[in-house]
């Protein structure tokens, strides 16, 4: 039927946005000690690198990594706000050189990890 999605590549990008769940989760958890490269993700999920990229695009309008940094944004988010956590130590948490992490935070958020955590944190 037109308009709906082929059932494999609603099954693709259902295992790749579980996948990236569970792996971001196993970074921060210790039990991973870095993120994966998209191509290995690929291979752990049974296609090829270009398939899930050309699925993903097709379907969610961007790259996968796109959607692979907005999840550990979001995760980066969360703690800053949950945890009194140092901006470096959360950036080691999720493999990141501080300044490195205080780079990309701010280039997908607009604010620094200092910033963000003063600005939205519910005052005690």
């Amino acid at each position: 039927m037109e308009g709906e999605q082929p059932k494999r590549s609603t099954e693709i990008i259902e295992a790749y946005f579980d996948f990236l769940d569970r792996h971001i989760e196993e970074v921060i958890s210790g039990k991973a000690t870095a993120f994966m490269e998209l191509g290995q993700i690929a291979q752990e999920l049974a296609i090829s690198h270009g398939h899930l990229s050309d699925t993903v695009r097709k379907i969610k309008g961007k790259h996968p990594c796109y959607f692979y940094d907005a999840k550990i944004i979001d995760r980066a988010r969360q703690m800053l706000l949950e945890t009194d956590g140092s901006i470096a130590h959360i950036a080691m948490v999720l493999t990141y050189d501080p300044s490195n992490f205080s780079k990309f935070f701010k280039k997908w958020t607009g604010e620094t990890p200092g910033n963000f955590r003063k600005n939205h944190r519910n005052s005690p």
